[in-house]
């Protein structure tokens, strides 16, 4: 009996072996592990999953397929994962064949309890109507003007307030947590027209922004686990479960109240005459009528998509810029020429409002600067989509039902192929073109960092106005330095934070001396196309 058991047990592992090795071996990627599958190389690597994701599709040549869990009859579809960075391959997913690539179960299952079927976390009839809905409302001027009153007061009152407290007291302070604040305040305000304080003075604590990064926090956690495990962590109400729990109830309190304060402020309009431009009232003063859960799902969905990403953008910009001084001299040089042609050269006038839309408008180099910035540290640098049915790429590579594709953002931006030789080099001009005064749109299965496709980012613009805001404020007031044994690393997580955030040192801009440079180089410039050059 037992030699027949070890027999049978020998077969079983003969037959999984050689059928391991089958498989292993018809797809190029990433070392498989016996029912491990790629799992092992995942988590050594874990630390820079974005950079290894990178290697292995630069070995593959743009694409690989590889196993997360190698067991017969679920690798081929559930465990199967394609991985590309190839812009075709991006166009086909995004926009060709986009029915057949939805966020699926997974995904929705994940984010479900935080943001139902909201426009970022549904397919189908329920995205769509969503989509529809928002863009009507994000192509109007009166939410581009609500979003520059939110930033313009929240830079004047606050940001400007912090960095020069940092400055006179000669301290480090954290950027990236500071922008995230900023970037809150902003994104509820122009949300539902309520202001959380969360970048004060005092760096004050929030209920409400504390449940939601709690919230964010455990449902990325989710994202990570197998939805077995997370599924039974959640029925025993086990770690972050509870987390989750409680800051649902917190974020539904503090939203009903909102909604309910918002109702009352609405059926008094007529009297007082002052109309809310924020999206929640917009949607509230639609002919259909929604009910208090789909429009906490509006409000918390524009929220997770407006904070996080461009306050990361601006980190990883600001950063660049301390590694690149004459990247940071030419934007200061631009801002500058067009306050000197808006405002005069009464430099007090320079800093007594933060900059308009049409002064805004004009920082071209500044916008290549940012998108630069964007093409290679993505604020979302991964993103996965599930194969409803049997499809082949335009690379050939055949994707069954039922499997996922992740599309690598970050490594899109980093490949020799799409993006030439110095594709690792932080070069704005990339974006201009050859005599620098105008802004190139690359394609965008190229450059994906606002999405692309149907899906494509609604808040792109408002993104833009926002970072450049925020970007031309503190570049006019200060020069920053990355504070002393402060280490920038990439934190592996859905949006790309710095580990440690982003702790710097803050000086006195000297910008008269930057005029008068500005005014120097422009006098030998001429003086050298005259013939004549002019010493100073």
């Amino acid at each position: 009996m037992h030699i027949s058991t070890a027999l049978l047990l020998l077969s079983a592992v003969t037959v999984y072996l050689l059928w391991f090795i089958f498989i292993s071996r018809s797809l190029k990627g990433p070392r498989a592990w016996p029912l491990l599958g790629s799992l092992p190389g995942l988590i050594v690597n874990c630390d820079r999953m974005h950079d290894w994701i990178c290697d292995n599709l630069r070995a593959c040549g743009g694409t690989y397929q590889t196993c997360i869990c190698a067991i017969p009859f679920l690798a081929r579809k559930q465990g199967l994962v394609t991985v590309t960075c190839d812009p075709r391959n991006l166009e086909h997913i995004l926009k060709t064949r986009f029915d057949n690539y939805p966020k699926g179960p997974t995904w929705q299952g994940v984010f479900h309890d935080l943001l139902g079927e909201g426009i970022f976390n549904s397919d189908g009839d329920t995205w769509l109507f969503q989509r529809k809905t928002a863009a009507l409302e994000f192509t109007t001027r009166t939410l581009r003007q609500a979003m520059a009153r939110w930033v313009s007061r929240a830079i004047k009152l606050r940001f400007c307030p912090i960095l020069e407290s940092a400055q006179a007291n000669a301290k480090p302070v954290d950027l990236q947590d500071v922008l995230l604040r900023l970037t809150f305040d902003n994104i509820c305000g122009l949300a539902f027209g309520k202001d959380p304080q969360t970048c004060a003075v005092g760096l004050p604590e929030n209920s409400f922004a504390s449940a939601f990064d709690r919230a964010t926090e455990a449902s990325l956690q989710r994202f990570i686990l197998p939805e077995v495990f997370w599924k039974f962590r959640k029925w025993l109400r086990l770690g972050m479960e509870v987390s989750l729990s409680r800051s649902l109830i917190q974020l539904d309190d503090y939203l009903t109240e909102v909604i309910n304060a918002r109702k009352l402020e609405l059926s008094n309009l007529e009297k007082d005459g002052n109309p809310n431009d924020d999206l929640l009232s917009r949607f509230m003063k639609k002919k259909e009528s929604y009910s208090d859960t789909f429009l906490q799902q509006v409000a918390l969905n524009f929220i997770l998509a407006g904070r996080d990403t461009s306050s990361v953008a601006l980190c990883w910009f600001f950063w660049l810029l301390t590694q690149n001084p004459s990247v940071e001299d030419k934007i200061l040089n631009e801002i500058c020429t067009t306050l000197i042609e808006t405002r005069g050269e009464d430099l007090s006038e320079w800093l007594d409002e933060p900059l308009v839309f049409e002064e805004l408008d004009r920082l071209i180099y500044l916008k290549a600067a940012l998108s630069e910035t964007l093409r290679l540290y993505p604020s979302v640098p991964e993103d996965s989509k599930h194969v409803v049915s049997d499809d082949v790429l335009p690379d050939g590579t055949f994707v069954p039902a039922g499997s996922s594709v992740t599309y690598s953002i970050y490594s899109t931006g980093r490949m020799k192929s799409t993006w030439g030789d110095d594709c690792m080099d932080y070069r704005p001009e990339r974006w201009l073109s050859s005599d620098g005064k105008k802004f190139i749109t690359h394609d965008s299965y190229k450059f994906v960092a606002f999405n692309a496709g149907p899906r494509i980012c609604l808040g792109k613009d408002l993104a833009y106005l926002q970072m450049k805001s925020v970007a031309a404020a503190l570049l006019l007031r200060h020069r920053l330095t990355v504070a002393q044994g402060h280490k920038v690393e990439q934190k592996m997580s859905l949006t790309l934070f710095m580990k440690y955030g982003l702790k710097v040192n803050v000086h006195k801009r000297d910008l008269e001396g930057t005029v008068a440079r500005m005014k120097k180089d422009l006098q030998e410039v001429n003086g050298r196309s005259n013939g004549v050059r002019v010493k100073g």
